[in-house]
This record gives C-alpha cells, sequence and structure tokens, in this order.
C-alpha cells in the first residue's frame, strides 16, 4: 500500500470525525469497503509513562526496578 499525503484541510476534517468517535490515536487504519476504523497502539511518550507510574503501589514499583536491574545485569554480562 503506498502511502497518500494528505493537505492540512483534509486532515483536520478527518481527525474531527474521528474524535467525534473518540478515536484520538495518532494512526488509524480506515477500511471504507467494510465501514470501520482500526485504532493502532500508539508508542507511549515518557508522559504516559509516568502517569502510569503514579497508579503503581510502592512494592510493585519495588518489583519492578527489581526485575529492571536484573534485566540490566544480564545485558552487562
Amino acid at each position: 500500500m503506498i502511502p497518500k499525503k494528505l493537505d492540512q484541510q483534509a486532515a483536520s476534517a478527518i481527525k474531527s470525525i474521528l474524535q467525534k468517535l473518540n478515536i484520538n490515536n495518532s494512526r488509524v487504519l480506515i477500511d471504507l469497503e467494510k465501514q470501520t476504523v482500526e485504532a493502532q497502539e500508539d508508542e507511549y511518550s515518557i508522559d504516559d509513562l509516568l502517569e502510569a507510574a503514579g497508579s503503581l503501589t510502592p512494592e510493585r514499583g519495588k518489583e519492578l526496578l527489581a526485575e529492571a536491574n536484573r534485566s540490566r545485569e544480564d545485558w552487562n554480562v
């Protein structure tokens, strides 16, 4: 499939339609034949990761930190 460049007005119109469907992902696949929109997973930004960190218990945070440290040790072998 060859990507096609959209002009700013078309991109804004499509973005507006998707927002009405509560689709805020930056990448979507629109199938006009099936009349579906598939939101593709975004890569997480540092802000997303920091926000998620606030939802961890301190114990789970310690477990994840220990796991990350073990992984680093394995990589440095």
